[in-house]
């Protein structure tokens, strides 16, 4: 009995820290790291500020943890498309579209957060690093099977370019416009990307 309450007391404490998480990775994508307090992020998880603490040591804590956890779901968003051509051209031009660009909370948290995440302290920046590789490894797979690290330089290129194209068309107030920049960024990518196949 007494062994069922410490399980359930754990259990409770990483399902907490788990909505915390999760809460903390949409608001940050909504509203930007520095514009998300501990205060609100704890109101949208339905706890009290206190709760936070037994968490987390620090906002600088949850901030990493937090970029590790995106990067992950994204990466395992882009393991479900296709590990060849086809799947790389619906994984750019899913990324490119019109429904990840008017949903930046439930989207890339690159695309959401990079110019913050440059301005974070070392540790969230190595935790976005080694997240970002296992995402751009994904899709350097699809470019040089035979060789992914062969690719490795140019998809992270590439995919720097589809950040800007999609974090431009969020920028611009000309929808049609708007449009076209996603549009013409699925076309540089994939021409891009496809060079490196050729190669």
């Amino acid at each position: 009995m007494e062994e069922d309450a410490v399980r359930y007391g754990k259990e409770h404490k990483q399902a907490t820290r788990r909505r915390i998480v999760e809460v903390a990775g949409r608001r940050f994508k909504q509203n930007g790291i520095d514009g998300s307090g501990i205060a609100t992020l704890m109101k949208d998880a339905g706890l009290t500020n206190g709760a936070f603490y037994a968490h987390f040591a620090s906002k600088e804590e949850l901030v990493a943890t937090t970029v590790i956890d995106q990067l992950r779901e994204q990466g395992s968003s882009f393991s479900a498309f296709a590990p060849d051509r086809a799947g790389l051209d619906q994984l750019v031009r899913g990324y490119l579209s019109v429904e990840h660009r008017d949903n930046p909370e439930d989207g890339c948290p690159s695309a959401a957060l990079l110019d913050e995440i440059g301005r974070c302290t070392d540790a969230t920046k190595r935790a976005y690093t080694d997240g970002m590789l296992v995402v751009t490894d994904q899709i350097a797979a699809r470019v040089a099977p035979l060789d992914p690290q062969s690719a490795r330089a140019k998809v992270l290129s590439v995919f720097a370019l589809m950040v800007g194209t999609l974090q431009l068309s969020r920028a611009l107030a000309d929808k049609q416009l708007a449009d076209e920049v996603l549009e013409q960024g699925v076309q540089n990518a994939l021409a891009l990307l496809g060079a490196e196949q050729q190669s």
